[in-house]
């Protein structure tokens, strides 16, 4: 049977071929997966029941026909005297003077105190615990609870000062924004520049449908990670005719320099790197809470945004058309609005589509696992015991990564058909308690809550790697850590010792957040796959006629995740097969796709 090659024949698809009313699902909506069951969380006092089932509850943490026409150092002089000043880092500061004879001579040193913004500022100025946190403990307990936020080492006296407490600008005269110090905005401009190089999708998206301008009008809140590659999604959107404002969705994750980029080039940004819980709120309060200024879209990661509007102000939801959200933590908890026939509007799942799944989840967590482990605690893998806790798309890819480098990793599983993967590709599943005093590292990817618990850390042998690779900070009791009898050190910023009495340690890494975005960064070029599917989801949604989605939580159809994923294969060179009549026929395909029904996961 023959076939004919071409060159990434589906990029060339234009835009309302993608979005067409007949490859659109207007029916009910997708149920969530079985991956997505086994990640649900079941805390009474956490969003992902009561405050999801009830908007007045306190938070707990945190196409169509018609609808778019295209998807589319200065040189330090050398010493001229008998000897050479240097400077030995092994010696706190110290200097000593190199003779012409090859002897070294020691100066008098002077010690240097290293200062911690966190102890100077934050940790004196702290409220008590009935105090600020007592609203965000009740609040956010999967997103930001903190004891030691913002910690970092610093000798610079202006990281000492909260950016709630500057008054700062960008070049155009605007200060509609909150972050660390918008100076450092030519040296973000240049990772987002980097990141471009890396997000081929949305540069064809931007370059192709910011004539037309699909999002002209659409005003879009978000709150994501804030980092190079979401400034490019940002600017992607701002292109196709947005307005955008911003806040994080991680304490730990903001790129302080990008953010500095985004506010001079015109967006209301609030976020920086160490924020405490109360600026968490407080940042996404500033861009939701504005006159003259109301959204009408929502990007989300985590469903901390979303029911904030829900907490503090529901009528927004009259104007707003619809949710984007990402994470497999937000999209539970849409799911629990939906079901208890309190969503208001439309949402897209976008954690359970196919770009996302397939890709964001396993090859990013795949090198980013190694990344964070490395830059935190300069580990060697080869050889030793690492237990992961569930083996969805996380799982998957953190076990393969450990597994490639000589690391003997085992597998807790609660669902037979991901255990049964994780026996047939090698991995030993346990439960929990079989190994946890033998294994040299930790690691939490299941998206649920307590999965490592008080009982399981006093078991744990000395020096035992912690860290968590799911959304939410819920995996780990970190909260249980919290008493008298055990003392934290802080070993360097993100990295923490926890001390027993009897002397035995372990390493917390982030907290217990995510350890990759909070401690390290993440492949770029996955992260414009999911950047994609959020935009067209955005202007699928923005764009849809009343009345094709009605108030519950959708799943893309399967002709947009293909167009994605088409949209980054000329980066590899790669040339797809085109069917042939005869073959498409007997398929019973069309020719350009979709190749695979809205089931397939």
């Amino acid at each position: 049977m023959s076939v004919q090659v071409v060159a990434a024949k589906m990029a060339e698809v234009e835009l309302k071929d993608v979005l067409t009313g007949k490859d659109l699902p207007a029916e009910s909506p997708v149920t969530p997966t079985s991956e997505g069951k086994n990640l649900i969380r079941n805390d009474p006092h956490e969003a992902g029941s009561s405050a999801a089932t009830s908007p007045t509850a306190e938070p707990s943490a945190k196409a169509g026909e018609g609808s778019l026409g295209l998807l589319t150092p200065n040189t330090a002089k050398m010493p001229q005297g008998s000897a050479m000043k240097r400077t030995d880092p092994q010696q706190n500061g110290g200097e000593a003077f190199v003779n012409r004879d090859g002897t070294v001579a020691e100066a008098p040193r002077m010690k240097k105190q290293i200062q911690f913004a966190d102890q100077k500022q934050e940790f004196n100025k702290r409220p008590s615990k009935i105090g600020r946190r007592s609203l965000s403990r009740s609040i956010s307990q999967s997103s930001t609870d903190s004891y030691s936020s913002a910690a970092s080492y610093t000798d610079s006296s202006d990281d000492e000062t909260s950016p709630r407490d500057k008054q700062q600008k960008n070049s155009k005269g605007n200060g509609d924004f909150c972050i660390k110090n918008i100076k450092q905005a030519d040296f973000g401009r240049r990772e987002i520049e980097i990141a471009e190089q890396e997000m081929p999708a949305l540069m064809a998206l931007r370059k192709r449908a910011q004539g037309e301008k699909p999002l002209a009008g659409a005003k879009v809140v978000g709150c994501t990670h804030i980092t190079a590659q979401t400034a490019v999604l940002m600017e992607t959107l701002s292109a196709l005719g947005a307005q955008c404002r911003w806040a994080a969705c991680n304490i730990y994750s903001t790129q302080n320099e990008v953010a500095a980029a985004l506010a001079e080039g015109g967006f209301s940004v609030f976020a920086w790197k160490g924020e405490s819980e109360d600026d968490f709120w407080w940042c996404i309060d500033r861009c939701v809470n504005v006159e003259g200024w109301q959204p009408n879209m929502i990007l989300d990661d985590g469903g901390d945004l979303t029911h904030w509007i829900y907490k503090k102000y529901p009528n927004m939801f009259k104007k707003i058309k619809g949710i984007v959200e990402e994470s497999v933590t937000g999209v539970h908890r849409l799911y629990q609005l939906s079901k208890a026939g309190k969503l208001c509007v439309p949402a897209m799942n976008v954690n359970d589509s196919v770009t996302k799944q397939k890709f964001d989840n396993l090859y990013c967590c795949r090198e980013s696992i190694l990344d964070g482990l490395k830059r935190t605690t300069d580990v060697m893998f080869g050889g030793k015991q690492v237990v992961v806790c569930g083996y969805g798309e996380v799982g998957k890819g953190c076990c393969a990564a450990l597994k490639a480098m000589g690391s003997i990793v085992y597998v807790t599983e609660i669902d037979p058909i991901c255990a049964l993967q994780a026996c047939m590709d090698g991995f030993r599943l346990v439960k929990l308690n079989e190994v946890i005093r033998q294994v040299d590292i930790v690691i939490t990817c299941t998206g649920n809550k307590n999965v490592v618990v008080r009982e399981n850390l006093d078991r744990m042998k000395n020096g035992c790697i912690v860290c968590n690779m799911g959304h939410s900070n819920t995996e780990i009791d970190v909260a249980s850590l919290r008493t008298p009898e055990l003392t934290w050190e802080r070993v360097r910023s993100q990295v923490d010792h926890v001390i027993w009495p009897d002397g035995k340690r372990i390493v917390l890494l982030a907290e217990g957040r995510l350890l990759n975005l909070s401690c390290s960064t993440v492949p770029t070029f996955v992260l414009s796959i999911t950047a994609t599917t959020q935009a067209l989801a955005l202007i699928e949604l923005y764009n849809a006629p009343e009345g094709r989605y009605k108030q519950d939580v959708y799943l893309l159809p399967k002709k947009m995740d293909e167009y994605v994923a088409s949209l980054h294969l000329p980066t590899f060179d790669a040339h797809l097969t085109e069917l042939t009549d005869e073959q498409a026929k007997y398929l019973g395909l069309n020719k350009n796709g979709p190749f695979k029904p809205n089931y397939y996961r």
